[in-house]
């Protein structure tokens, strides 16, 4: 194996490793979708149970383009990634050796492993950022701190979606409930326990489509951005207290008001609109469409008494997969 080589010429052995690992898992969205790329406040919920890991090692194939990178994308998620996801994860790469004067070396491997499903509003791509990011970090033993690995991520993201918020890139990799506002985030007070129920109607959304059909309609109506901020600013906050204290009615509430404020503005589908009401039928407290929109996933609030019967009529009414989040109270020491 030829070890990497610095720009200095100097044979850097405290890099190698022979594979860097990294883990990220998926998020969804409370309320502030669309919103937050406005300077809006948005809640989001790390979802541990979607997880993606990423494995780079030094390629022993030759020849290969020297200080490049390949991926290789498996599990359920790599179809649609491979579409779409390597123009941002190569930037990644570029901006990653930038930040830490890594130059020259041998070809890298990069092996994506996720179960992340693509286009649901799951921030499957912001989490396969963060694995890589974290994956070379770990191949090369360098400390790569959260601003930077939050900027990483961001660069990816930005060539993936477009204009993006920054809230997928922190929340892949929180431990707990996150307030995403103007690239800053905080921890979430969260007063009660109960259950998220995330519902995968089976079809893919586009973030950035949805982006662009939004700006559409408030470039047609006076006003339309700002009331449009206004309303899921107001909502945003009255969920953050409500989540905070312990007031799961008033929560669940506040959701299906995000969503009609999505349904209103083109973002929701048929199939999602059946999901939704099929949810609130069977007991939900609260559900609506979370990520991007035109398709992807409904969320839907339940007590856990509930929860079997929400999940059967969300399957019922499309849902293709489920998964239950649980959502914990706070532990506080003062």
């Amino acid at each position: 194996m030829t070890l990497p080589i610095s720009a200095a010429g100097t044979s850097e052995s405290h890099w190698v490793r022979s594979v860097g690992t990294g883990r990220a898992h998926a998020k969804s969205i409370l309320l502030g979708e669309h919103a937050v790329v406005y300077g809006a406040p948005a809640l989001a919920l790390p979802v541990p149970q979607l997880a993606v890991t990423a494995s780079a090692g030094w390629s022993s194939r030759s020849p290969r383009e020297p200080g490049g990178v390949s991926y290789t994308l498996t599990g359920s998620a790599a179809r649609r990634l491979a579409m779409r996801g390597p123009a941002g994860l190569h930037q990644l790469a570029t901006e990653f050796r930038a930040a830490l004067g890594i130059t020259g070396g041998p070809h890298i491997d990069v092996i994506i492993d996720g179960a992340i499903p693509p286009g649901r509003g799951l921030g499957s791509s912001a989490a396969v950022a963060r694995a890589v990011v974290l994956a070379l970090a770990d191949l090369f033993g360098r400390e790569v701190g959260e601003r930077m690995t939050f900027d990483l991520v961001q660069t990816a993201e930005n060539v993936t979606h477009g204009r993006s918020s920054g809230v997928d890139a922190m929340t892949v990799g929180a431990s707990g409930p996150l307030l995403f506002q103007a690239g800053g985030a905080k921890e979430l007070s969260v007063g009660c326990d109960s259950l998220l129920i995330i519902a995968d109607s089976g079809v893919i959304g586009s973030t950035k489509e949805a982006g662009d059909l939004l700006r559409a309609g408030f470039q047609r109506h006076a006003g339309a951005q700002e009331r449009f901020v206004r309303r899921a600013s107001e909502l945003t906050e009255v969920a953050r207290l409500a989540l905070a204290d312990g007031k799961p009615e008033e929560l669940g509430s506040r959701l299906t008001d995000y969503h009609a404020l999505l349904r209103a503005a083109g973002l929701s589908t048929d199939r999602i609109e059946a999901m939704v009401a099929a949810a609130l039928a069977a007991g939900s407290l609260g559900a609506k469409i979370t990520g991007g929109g035109l398709g992807g996933c409904v969320l839907a609030l339940t007590q856990p008494e509930r929860a079997r019967e929400v999940t059967r009529q969300l399957h019922e009414a499309g849902a293709v997969q489920t998964w239950v989040v649980p959502l914990r109270r706070s532990v506080r020491h003062v």
